[in-house]
């Protein structure tokens, strides 16, 4: 318990600290990113026996505070310690003390630190209001981090993230005068007094989670936010922020309703993730950008995630699979934070080397920039799925759940990602190669940003190279909907 508590009161306490310590605040990271990644492997190695946690103060719930950690928010954890930690270090090469403080380095560490606790909470918590709240944290950070790189974005950002806030809430009132209660697990008991209002309101808190998720057809506001933004920026928006609104989407729908969801729902958002699949990776293919083609990479990626839905939940022969598929869901995730974040980071030293951004400005960029070049190309492995990476642990457990549980449209569209996901990352990596010649590039300010995307990518291969205790760990503690299937936990 007191670690849970530890895990989010920390990075408030940075936020506080980077903000007292005015240009000596960037230092903090080097306390911080050792010490909270410490914690998230305490946590792992604590919650792969038993979930962890309690109500804040001893107070009986729903008077105290519930925090909870199960094997995938261990997990998740983990993977979002290790992503935070190292974009940390990697931004101390645009806002750290070697340069001259401006408004931009000042704010980024307080707005850092307060987005790494907002996920921290979203993780633990177990409470439809203090999810809503570290929900807010979350979106008001990554709002004012996305400003950094466009105004015209953040703005966008801004308003499709307040849209969701106010769908969000007026479920979370319609839930709570419906129950009493915004426990997650007091909802799942009186839910089915209830049914219709409680399935009204989790319609809206589902639309206002799409929404911040930006799963098609809600994610136009995505590759521009995430596109122009700084690439540390980048690499915490894509990487850890459209995760924890996921997180509590499945919370809803696993933990509190499990029992209540119609087969049209779970087709739904299968239906969504496909879609998010097929289309962002057709837009990714179109991009002549770097950035661009990696931010409309996320849209497709993100769309995997959503499979969790229809192949934990539906189709005939579904109890022995959905394990395996709520399994295959957290290895996505995971996955997806470390090689999304490294290949931001390695796009932007490539960028700033070459100083250009769009594909023909790589010919060439492998032999100038080896570490880079490598790391890159290793992330791009997991992205594609190809063994032995933490994405082809992800595809190919999804891809096992669809054909046992007879759903092989899904498995097509999971065929079709990959080889899309290889086609559009292939493109910037064939440029890189090309040529004979080695062209001249502008000096990073720091040698070694280099190895801040090649430890992401190689974190990225070894969850996969090493996959059975990650496995292990998801699976522990998974909700009854997640092993039995969402259909089969009577109401």
């Amino acid at each position: 318990m007191n670690l849970l508590f530890a895990l989010v009161a920390l990075p408030l306490l940075f936020m506080l600290a980077s903000l007292v310590a005015g240009r000596h605040g960037p230092r903090l990271i080097w306390l911080a990113a050792p010490l909270m990644t410490g914690l998230a492997v305490w946590l792992a190695m604590a919650v792969h026996t038993a979930p962890e946690g309690g109500a804040l103060g001893g107070w009986p719930v729903p008077l105290g505070i519930m925090l909870e950690a199960d094997g995938l928010a261990a997990a998740l954890m983990l993977a979002s310690a290790i992503t935070a930690a190292i974009t940390g270090l990697f931004a101390l090469g645009s806002y750290g003390t070697t340069r001259a403080e401006t408004t931009r380095s000042y704010t980024f560490w307080p707005l850092f630190y307060g987005l790494w606790a907002a996920v921290n909470a979203v993780l633990v918590s177990r409470d439809l209001f203090n999810l809503y709240v570290a929900i807010e944290l979350l979106s008001i950070c990554a709002v004012a981090l996305a400003a950094f790189g466009s105004r015209k974005a953040a703005m966008d950002y801004l308003m499709i993230a307040l849209a969701g806030s106010l769908a969000y809430l007026l479920g979370v009132v319609l839930i709570f005068a419906a129950v009493g209660t915004l426990d997650l697990s007091l909802i799942a008991e009186r839910a089915p007094e209830a049914r219709t209002s409680v399935l009204i309101g989790a319609a809206l808190i589902s639309a206002g989670l799409i929404a911040k998720t930006a799963l098609f057809p809600l994610h136009g506001w995505l590759p521009p936010a995430h596109g122009a933004a700084p690439p540390a920026v980048s690499a915490l928006l894509s990487a850890l922020v459209v995760k924890a609104s996921f997180v509590i989407l499945l919370r809803v729908w696993f933990e509190a309703l499990p029992g209540l969801t119609q087969p049209a729902i779970i087709t739904g958002f299968g239906v969504l993730g496909a879609a998010a699949i097929l289309y962002g990776s057709a837009l990714a293919l179109r991009q002549e950008g770097l950035k661009a083609l990696i931010a409309y990479s996320t849209v497709a990626q993100l769309g995997y995630l959503f499979l969790v839905f229809p192949l934990a939940g539906g189709g005939e022969a579904i109890t022995p699979w959905a394990a395996g598929a709520w399994g295959a869901m957290g290895f996505h995730a995971s996955a997806h934070m470390l090689a999304k974040a490294g290949l931001f980071l390695a796009a932007g030293l490539m960028i700033h080397a070459s100083g250009n951004g769009r594909m023909d400005g790589l010919t060439g960029l492998a032999r100038a920039m080896p570490v880079t070049t490598f790391a890159f190309a290793l992330c791009a492995v997991s992205l594609m799925g190809l063994p032995p990476s933490g994405g082809f642990m992800a595809k190919y457990l999804m891809l096992i759940s669809s054909l046992a549980s007879g759903q092989w449209p899904y498995a097509l569209v999971i065929i079709a990602g990959g080889l899309m996901a290889a086609a559009y990352l292939f493109r910037p990596l064939a440029r890189m190669f090309a040529g004979t010649e080695t062209p001249a590039i502008t000096p990073l300010p720091h040698n070694w940003l280099p190895l801040a995307p090649l430890a992401l990518a190689i974190a990225a291969m070894a969850l996969g190279l090493l996959s059975a205790a990650p496995y292990e760990l998801m699976v522990s503690g998974l909700p009854e909907a997640g092993e039995a299937g969402l259909e089969e936990v009577e109401p």
